[in-house]
């Protein structure tokens, strides 16, 4: 007996289903995992309201399982990649801002006796306000973040010293940044502003940083320290003080200019105790201006010798065609997480065109004549491969879901087993392809291989 024939209902039903899941897979692999979630609940509601008599319910039934077998999959990627992805730490200015304490007014009397402050480009002045917040810095709840900042500091201090110093900024207002970001350069607050200095995406526009899908320049230390700087010393040219111009930079340059007006004084001080400034303005500029005294001289406060991180040191080149960065860790032979750090301001892995992106020192000539052997377009996909000791082209292969005459073909269609060091480039096709080998990234200290690589490289 002949098997009965498709209906057309049922057709259309699998090819309106299979385009609204393609479109799914399309959107997921751009990173839209809500569009991709929907786009996959409509293909599989467009199955189950398949005409129930039809013959052929049985291939519905097994284009249902096979897809939803897909999507399910789909989505074990898409935990894994947002447990992956860099977190956006929250800026530590509002809880800082909500702390409250008595404010001794007699503490002002003895603490310039008491304490042996270096001079500073910045007037500082110590008083029960300022007193306040260096109590909390010093206290057994306030030390210990208080630290880590100053830790991290280390890793921008070079280049927000060499910025202030083109910028005419004093210098010990780096410090700024220690309680608006504790000098995390992916620090976002709760009213959006971001990057080390918290800037706000309107502020950012207005000295040139840009926000597109791949990156926000906001979250770029340089790139936000330069517009950070031109901010103040343009808020200090219209104000004329220091003071004002912190107090401006948190609250709004027409803020503070509407309360001189209003009472005729410009001082911060006059502005505070008349109460026209914003009660987190009152607070921010003594906060800041604690955290300059502290940490200007940590031992005078009993917290010792700070032990700052190493200053980051990378070379910066553009790309000419969008790139992976899991890419660049392949033939740097450098962890992906060391790349991110990098380069804090991108939203993605992936580097768009023209992108300035910082690697390695040392490393930038070795990974242009590395990048110059992949095709433009595949750099976004394809892999590079360091071949350890004993590992065959099939191994290899199956690592990446590709085949070894795949792997051949790219690399000059080489025949013979592959040598322990040797660099292959990998024509990845399938998204699990493209995932493959992240735990095999080694630092360079653990590659002989890698070192005779790498002797060359260009800077």
């Amino acid at each position: 007996m002949r098997a009965p024939l498709a209906t057309p209902e049922t057709d259309a039903v699998l090819e309106d289903a299979e385009a609204r899941f393609q479109a799914g897979r399309t959107f997921y692999r751009e990173g839209d995992y809500e569009i991709a979630r929907r786009l996959f609940d409509e293909a599989i509601g467009a199955l189950l309201r398949s005409p129930a008599g039809a013959f052929d319910r049985d291939r519905v039934r097994e284009k249902c399982r096979e897809m939803a077998k897909a999507i399910y999959d789909f989505e074990l990627r898409a935990l894994e990649r947002e447990r992956r992805k860099p977190a956006f730490p929250e800026s530590p200015l509002e809880d800082l801002l909500a702390l409250t304490f008595p404010v001794d007014p007699n503490v002002e009397l003895d603490v310039p006796g008491r304490l042996k402050l270096p001079v500073t480009q910045l007037p500082l002045e110590i008083n029960g306000e300022v007193m306040r917040y260096i109590r909390y810095f010093t206290s057994p709840r306030g030390r210990k973040p208080f630290l880590e900042s100053l830790r991290r500091l280390g890793r921008y201090r070079p280049m927000i010293e060499r910025v202030f110093d083109e910028e005419g900024i004093p210098r010990e207002l780096m410090y700024l940044a220690l309680v608006e970001s504790g000098y995390q350069p992916r620090a976002v607050s709760r009213k959006r502003a971001a990057g080390l200095w918290q800037i706000m995406r309107l502020r950012g526009r207005e000295y040139g940083l840009r926000r597109t899908r791949y990156y926000d320049d906001r979250l770029d230390p340089e790139k936000a320290t330069r517009a950070a700087a031109r901010h103040l010393r343009d808020l200090y040219e219209r104000l004329g003080d220091w003071y004002l111009a912190m107090a401006a930079y948190n609250a709004g340059p027409g803020r503070v200019q509407r309360g001189v007006r209003r009472t005729g004084y410009a001082d911060f001080w006059e502005l505070s105790r008349r109460r026209v400034l914003p009660r987190q303005t009152r607070r921010y500029v003594p906060l800041v201006l604690a955290a300059i005294a502290v940490a200007s001289a940590p031992e005078e406060f009993g917290l010792g010798p700070v032990a700052e991180d190493r200053p980051l040191e990378y070379n910066t080149i553009e790309m000419g065609a969008a790139t992976h960065l899991l890419l660049i860790a392949d033939i740097l032979g450098r962890r992906l997480e060391d790349l991110r750090a990098l380069n804090p301001a991108l939203l993605r892995d992936i580097v768009p065109p023209g992108y300035p992106v910082h690697v390695p020192k040392g490393t930038a000539g070795f990974l242009l004549a590395a990048l110059s052997q992949i095709p433009p377009a595949y750099r976004t996909s394809w892999r590079v491969h360091r071949v350890s000791e004993g590992e065959t082209m099939a191994e290899i292969a199956g690592y990446y879901d590709t085949t070894s005459d795949q792997i051949a073909a790219v690399n000059g269609g080489r025949t013979g087993p592959p040598r322990s060091g040797d660099l292959l480039v990998i024509p990845v096709a399938s998204s699990a392809g493209r995932t493959a080998g992240r735990r095999r990234a080694r630092q360079p200290s653990d590659s002989a291989a890698w070192r005779r690589a790498n002797s060359s490289a260009g800077s």
